[in-house]
């Protein structure tokens, strides 16, 4: 991509009234490219309104492509744990290492709220 790099830089000064429908168009075309499906089109206009919707209200995105890049792994490897136990979730918390990655899991989730507590009471105080 080297060689484009000028033509990419020229590309910043496209407003975005032209260039957002422009690649909204390349994208229609490449989703139904693949399949030839109007639902994979729907889909792609349903996410692209969700993503408008989480961007509007600030949501992070690292958390979100986290999610989709690890999902598949977390689940497959859920799947294998619990085949491999017969469909016992003791397995799941049952070994000193589980059971501290339950519990440092867990603080991750507390601790932004705790903290946004202590500076709020910090603040009136």
């Amino acid at each position: 991509n080297l060689p484009l790099v000028g033509f990419f830089a020229r590309m910043l000064s496209i407003p975005n009234y032209i260039l957002i429908p422009i690649i909204a168009s390349v994208s229609f075309v490449g989703v139904y490219a693949i399949h030839s499906n109007i639902f994979d089109l729907l889909l792609c206009m349903g996410l692209g309104v969700c993503g408008y919707i989480l961007r509007k209200f600030d949501f992070p995105l690292a958390p979100l492509i986290l999610g989709f890049v690890l999902g598949e792994l977390m689940e497959s490897n859920l799947r294998r744990a619990l085949s491999i136990s017969q469909g016992e979730l003791d397995v799941l918390w049952s070994s000193n290492i589980s059971i501290g990655l339950w519990i440092m899991s867990g603080l991750l989730l507390i601790l932004p709220i705790a903290r946004k507590y202590l500076f709020i009471k910090k603040q009136q105080a």
